[in-house]
C-alpha cells in the first residue's frame, strides 16, 4: 500500500465487502455454516440481511442475546474458518479496481474502511490490485464497534490528514455509519440490498455497480465529517422494515 497515508484536501472511503469484491453471499454461507456448526438454526436469508455488520453485533442480530452469550466466540471462530475456505472463490466486483485507481490518479486520498478481519481486508487489497492506490486501510481491529456505528469511518478519518470526505458502501448499515458523521454515501446494489432499502438510508446516490460512476464528480459529494459527535442512534434497526 501507499506509504503516505496523508496529503490532499480530501479523501474518498471505501467498504470493501460486497462494494470492491464479490463476497458478501460468500460471507453469508460462511455464518450460517458457523451457526450450523453450533447447532443455531437461523435461516440463510436473515444471516444475509445482516452482511456489512460486524461479527460484535451480527450474532446476537440475527440469533438473540443468549446465542451470542453461549456460543458467540465459537461462531466468530467458525465464521472465520469457514471464510478462509472460500476466499480462492472471491472475485473484484465491475469497476471496483478501476474506480478506485481513477480516484487515485484525480488526486482523492483513498482508503478502506471495512468491519471485517484484517486478513481478509488485505487479501481484498491483493486481489484488487490496488495496494499502490490504498493509503489506508482499516478493519475490525481498529474500531472498538462495528457499522452502523461509525467507530471505523472515525478511526480511518483520524489517520488521513484531508479536511472533506465521501464514502462508498453497499449495506444500509454503511449509509447509517457515514450519515452519523456527516459524510455522504455513494451506494451500490452489488451486496444484495434493494433501492429503496439504501436511500432509506440516506444515500446520496444508489447505483446498479461501481460501473456507473467511474466519471462522477465527487467534489460534488465531499463533506466535511464531524468524527466528535457520532450520534447515538440505535444499532439495532431492522432494515427489513
Amino acid at each position: 500500500m501507499s506509504s503516505n497515508p496523508s496529503g490532499g484536501g480530501a479523501a474518498i472511503l471505501f467498504d470493501i465487502d460486497g462494494t470492491l469484491i464479490d463476497s458478501t453471499y460468500h460471507h453469508a454461507l460462511a455464518w450460517h455454516r458457523a451457526f450450523t456448526r453450533c447447532d443455531v438454526a437461523v435461516p440463510l436469508w436473515k444471516v444475509h440481511r445482516a452482511i456489512g455488520m460486524g461479527g460484535d453485533k451480527l450474532v446476537a442480530h440475527v440469533a438473540g442475546d443468549e446465542v451470542e452469550k453461549q456460543h458467540g466466540d465459537a461462531l466468530r471462530e467458525g465464521w472465520e474458518e469457514e471464510y478462509a475456505e472460500v476466499l480462492p472463490e472471491i472475485r473484484p466486483l465491475p469497476g471496483a479496481a478501476e474506480l478506485v485507481r481513477r480516484v487515485a490518479e484525480q488526486g482523492y486520498v483513498v482508503a478502506l474502511a471495512s468491519s471485517g478481519k484484517k486478513q481478509f481486508s488485505e487479501d481484498a487489497v491483493k486481489t484488487l490490485e490496488i495496494e499502490d492506490q490504498v493509503q489506508v486501510l482499516t478493519s475490525a481491529d481498529d474500531a472498538e464497534q462495528s457499522k452502523p456505528e461509525p467507530d471505523i469511518l472515525a478511526s480511518t478519518l483520524g489517520r488521513l490528514d484531508v479536511t472533506r470526505a465521501a464514502f462508498v458502501g453497499d449495506t444500509p448499515y454503511d449509509v447509517q455509519a457515514a450519515t452519523r458523521i456527516g459524510m455522504r454515501t455513494v451506494a451500490v446494489l452489488t451486496g444484495g440490498f434493494s433501492r429503496e432499502e439504501l436511500e432509506g438510508a440516506g444515500a446520496a446516490i444508489v447505483v446498479k455497480e461501481l460501473t456507473e460512476v467511474l466519471d462522477l464528480a465527487w467534489d460534488d459529494l465531499l463533506q466535511e465529517p464531524h468524527t466528535d459527535q457520532a450520534t447515538d442512534e440505535d444499532t439495532d434497526q431492522d432494515t427489513d422494515q
